[in-house]
C-alpha cells in the first residue's frame, strides 16, 4: 500500500490549510481579499471532509483549505485528513497546521489509511497527491499502523476461492518468517491426534483440511500474551444452511483471524517486550455427507462435552479448543477476536465491537485506550446468570443454549467455559466488515479494536 509521503517540502509545495465551521469566518478575515473574495465565491462552508483549491494569480494551486473536524487541534483528527488523497491534484502537499506530536501522528495516519485499495483482482488505483510527514509525526508508527490495518483489510476482502484455511497459514507462515517467530501447524486428521476435536468436527466437511495455526515470538522471560482469531474463512451455516442473501459477506467470517494477526504485526513490528502466541482455528463450515449435525455431542480439548444447537453456530465451537490450549499455558492475559454473533450487532451496530471481559481492570484499560485512538469499543456484561442458558440434557453443554435472547452474551459466557477464572481474558464480537465507504475506511474488510488493543498493550508493556 503505497502511502505517498515525502521527507521535505519544495518551495513549490502547496499548503493544506485546515479549518472548520466555527474558525472559516476568522480565517476568511486573514486572508488576502483576493483569497477570500475566491472562498467565499465558491460556497465552501468548512464541512468536514469538504475542500476548496485556491488558485493563485497565474492560475496554478496556491492552497488548499479543508474543512477538519471539530477538536483543539484541527487538522490533527485521526480522519482530518483522510478524504483528500482522492480530491487533490498532482503535486506536493505540507500539513499548514501546528500540531502537538500525538495529534501529526493520527493525522498522518489517516492519510495513510486514506490510500488502502484492495485492488488484487482489478486496475490498481493510484493517487497522486504526496504529502510531506508533518513535522513531529513518528513515521514509525504511522506505518506500523497503516501496514498492519492493511494486512487485515486485505485477508478480509480476498474471496473464499483465493483464501482457504491453507492460504490463511501461509499469510501467517510470510508474517511469522518476517519477524522470526515460529509456526507450527497442526492439519487435517491431526487434530484428533493432538486433540482439537471440535476444530475438526466444524472442518471435516470442506475439500479443505481444517487446521490449527500456532505462532510463537518473543523471549521466554517476558510476559505471556496470548492471541486467538477466529479464522472460518467460509461460513455456509453448515446443514443449517444459511440463506443466499446471508451468505453474501461470509468470506469475512475469519475477520476474527485477520484482527489477531494484524495485531500481532504491530506487536512484533513495535519490539513489545512480552511473549507472544497467536493461535488461529482456519476452517470451512461447508455441507457434506461427513458434516457434523445439530444436536450432535461433541467431545472439546478440555474435556466438556458439547451439544450442538445450531450448525451455523460454529465459531464458538473452533474458539474453544484454541482457547483451551491458549489458557492451558497460564498467560498473562488472553484476547481473542471473532465474527461470532448477529446479536452483537443488532445490539451495538456494524461499527462498534462488543467486548467482553473477565477482568474490570483489563476492560477498562481497553475502552480508555479505543478512545485514544478512535478506535471504539462498547463493553457488554458477562452476566453469569444467563450460563443457565446453556445447559444441556444430554451433555455438559449446549453451543447455543436456551431462550433465543441475549445471543452475544451466552455466546461470550460459552467461551468462559474455556477460559481459566485466573487468566485475565478479553473476547471481542465484531463486523470485520465496513457496510459503506468512508474516508479512510472504504467499503469491505476492516481491522476493528486492533489499534485499541495495541494501545493498551503499548502502555502496559511498551
Amino acid at each position: 500500500m503505497p502511502f505517498r509521503f515525502v521527507a521535505k517540502a519544495t518551495p513549490k509545495s502547496i499548503p493544506l490549510t485546515p479549518v472548520t465551521a466555527g474558525s472559516l469566518a476568522g480565517w476568511l478575515k486573514t486572508a488576502e481579499a483576493r483569497t477570500a473574495r475566491w472562498v467565499r465565491d465558491s460556497g465552501f462552508k468548512a464541512d468536514a471532509g469538504t475542500v476548496c483549491l485556491v488558485p493563485d494569480a497565474d492560475g496554478g494551486l496556491e492552497r488548499v483549505l479543508f474543512g477538519a473536524g471539530e477538536s483543539a487541534q484541527p487538522g490533527g483528527g485521526l480522519w482530518d485528513l483522510a478524504p483528500l488523497p482522492p480530491l487533490l491534484p498532482k503535486g506536493r502537499y505540507y500539513l499548514d497546521a501546528d500540531l502537538a506530536p500525538e495529534a501529526a501522528t493520527r493525522a498522518a495516519t489517516g492519510w495513510a489509511l486514506a490510500h488502502y485499495r484492495f485492488d488484487k483482482f482489478k486496475e490498481k488505483t493510484v493517487f497522486k497527491a504526496e504529502l510531506v510527514w508533518p513535522e513531529g509525526a513518528d513515521q514509525a508508527e504511522v506505518t506500523r499502523l497503516a501496514e498492519a490495518t492493511g494486512l487485515a483489510r486485505d485477508l478480509i476482502n480476498r474471496p473464499a476461492n483465493d483464501l482457504g484455511p491453507a492460504e490463511l497459514a501461509e499469510a501467517a507462515a510470510e508474517l511469522a518468517k518476517r519477524y522470526k517467530a515460529k509456526v507450527a501447524v497442526t492439519e487435517g486428521e491431526a487434530l484428533l491426534a493432538e486433540n482439537y476435536p471440535m476444530v475438526h468436527a466444524v472442518g471435516r466437511a470442506a475439500d479443505r483440511a481444517p487446521r490449527l495455526i500456532d505462532i510463537r515470538w518473543g523471549k521466554k522471560n517476558h510476559p505471556k500474551v496470548t492471541i486467538v482469531g477466529k479464522g472460518v474463512i467460509f461460513d455456509s451455516g453448515g446443514l443449517d444452511l444459511k440463506p443466499a442473501s446471508a451468505m453474501l459477506m461470509m468470506k469475512k467470517d475469519m475477520g476474527g483471524s485477520a484482527q489477531a494477526l494484524a495485531l500481532a504485526q504491530l506487536v512484533m513490528d513495535a519490539k513489545l517486550p512480552v511473549r507472544l502466541r497467536v493461535l488461529v482455528p482456519a476452517v470451512e463450515n461447508a455441507v457434506s455427507g461427513n458434516a457434523f449435525r445439530p444436536m450432535d455431542i461433541l467431545s472439546s480439548r478440555k474435556g466438556l462435552t458439547v451439544e450442538v444447537g445450531n450448525t451455523d453456530a460454529e465459531g464458538r465451537l473452533v474458539l474453544a479448543d484454541a482457547l483451551t490450549e491458549a489458557d492451558s499455558e497460564a498467560p498473562e492475559m488472553i484476547l481473542d477476536f471473532s465474527t461470532l454473533t448477529g446479536a452483537a450487532r443488532v445490539a451495538l451496530g456494524t461499527e462498534v465491537p462488543a467486548l467482553f471481559a473477565n477482568d474490570d481492570a483489563l476492560a477498562a484499560d481497553l475502552l480508555e485506550a479505543g478512545e485514544e485512538v478512535e478506535d471504539h469499543l462498547w463493553r457488554l456484561p458477562l452476566h453469569q446468570p444467563y450460563k443457565a442458558m446453556l445447559k444441556s440434557p444430554n451433555a455438559d453443554l449446549s453451543s447455543t443454549g436456551s431462550g433465543g435472547y441475549a445471543g452475544a452474551i451466552t455466546a461470550a459466557l460459552f467461551l468462559e467455559h474455556f477460559v481459566s477464572p485466573k487468566t485475565r481474558w478479553a473476547h471481542v464480537d465484531l463486523m470485520a466488515w465496513n457496510l459503506k465507504a468512508r474516508p479512510g475506511r472504504p467499503e469491505g474488510g476492516e481491522a476493528m479494536g486492533v489499534r485499541a488493543f495495541y494501545k493498551m498493550l503499548r502502555k502496559r508493556y511498551g
